[in-house]
């Protein structure tokens, strides 16, 4: 089946994606447009948005942290007004729907853009009627999408409850809920408690950074001591379970091959059992994994082995813009390296819908009306 699937089918089936950070998206020639019209000085100077594109890419794929959070410093840089912010969310929609993403949830941080001179509320309203303008021009070209926004907080600032009460305010208007993003070790989710509390006293959703550049005690805090809904990444949720003498850890592409051969001979920790168990979802995202050190490759990625042990996984694709990926990418590089077929595709994006923070009835409208029907059509077309 993995063999008939290729790029230009993957590209056809609906998408569902949770993880989409709108700076680490933006488009590269908007970026040197804006860039230009601010006075922006960006690092690559022969004025092309090829040249610029691959400097994004090639300091995302340096093994430097230095160099992969500079490049934030430019897509940040050029979202500091109304229109900017308004133009970047706007073609955001457009190129997911461009790539078949049918729901998708776009995360940013109002506490980064407030440069010159904007509010956190105008920040918001800006965002969100971008949003909705896309939204608008993509089912007018016959390509609809729903998609909404998650705010977040920086977990090393300290603005974490106002931002809370902004996604409580806004969420009626297109805010599906908030996040927790930025560097795990010496900066722990429980120091955010307040936010926590406003969002779960209000009946709101949120997810948290968690399980990526730390490991279990960021899983186990963000679940236990915050009661995160979801867990951004969660790769290291691995580090609890075990293969042979050592974890999946240690071998991840022998424990892809025994999560597929024999599941039963991969022993889950307490905390691995407790996440599978209670369906939490992670919000995987490969090619950014195999950049931050996360993952060793696409093959040996981890989401292989617990897609397989039927963690509640979903695909992402982090920051399509620094990883010069797309969700049709991401599907086709597990088809091609690790092996996935079209009923994990379809499973892993019935996951993501299933976990999305919208009403259970549009979530219901969009894998019956959508999902299930468009994957029923492909596979007309496959002989396993």
């Amino acid at each position: 089946m993995s063999a008939s699937l290729t790029r230009e089918v993957i590209h056809g089936l609906p998408k569902v994606l949770l993880h989409d950070h709108l700076d680490g998206g933006v488009r590269p020639a908007t970026v040197l447009e804006l860039a230009a019209e601010i006075g922006h000085e960006l690092p690559v100077t022969d004025g092309t948005v090829e040249g610029l594109a691959e400097w994004f890419r090639a300091s995302a794929d340096s093994g430097s942290l230095v160099r992969y959070l500079e490049t934030f410093e430019h897509t940040v840089a050029v979202m500091q007004t109304r229109e900017h912010l308004f133009r970047v969310a706007k073609e955001c929609v457009l190129d997911l729907a461009a790539d078949g993403v049918v729901y998708a949830e776009s995360r940013y941080a109002p506490e980064q853009h407030l440069e010159r001179g904007l509010t956190l509320e105008e920040v918001v309203e800006a965002v969100n009627a971008g949003l909705r303008a896309g939204e608008a021009e993509a089912a007018a070209a016959g390509r609809p999408v729903v998609v909404r926004s998650l705010l977040t907080a920086m977990r090393h600032a300290a603005r974490s409850l106002e931002i809370a009460e902004l996604a409580v305010r806004y969420r009626d208007e297109g805010v599906a809920g908030f996040d927790i993003a930025g560097a795990e070790a010496g900066f722990p989710p429980s120091r955010h408690l307040a936010a926590f509390e406003h969002l779960k006293a209000h009946n709101a959703h949120f997810t948290i950074h968690a399980g990526e550049a730390f490991g279990l005690p960021s899983i186990w805090e963000a679940l236990q001591v915050c009661g995160a809904d979801r867990l951004g990444h969660g790769v290291r949720v691995v580090d609890d379970i075990a293969l042979g003498e050592g974890t999946v850890t240690d071998d991840p592409e022998a424990a892809n091959r025994a999560a597929v051969e024999d599941p039963s001979s991969l022993r889950l920790g307490r905390l691995a059992a407790y996440v599978r168990d209670t369906r939490v979802p992670l919000e995987m995202c490969p090619h950014s994994n195999v950049q931050t050190g996360a993952a060793p490759s696409i093959a040996a990625h981890p989401i292989t082995a617990l897609a397989r042990l039927r963690y509640r996984v979903t695909l992402n694709t982090d920051n399509r813009l620094m990883s010069d990926t797309s969700m049709t990418k991401e599907m086709t590089a597990l088809v091609e390296q690790a092996g996935w077929g079209l009923d994990d595709l379809r499973w892993v994006t019935t996951n993501a819908m299933k976990s999305a923070f919208l009403p259970f009835d549009e979530r219901l409208e969009l894998i019956e009306g959508t999902i299930k029907p468009a994957y029923a059509r492909a596979a007309e077309g496959f002989h396993p």
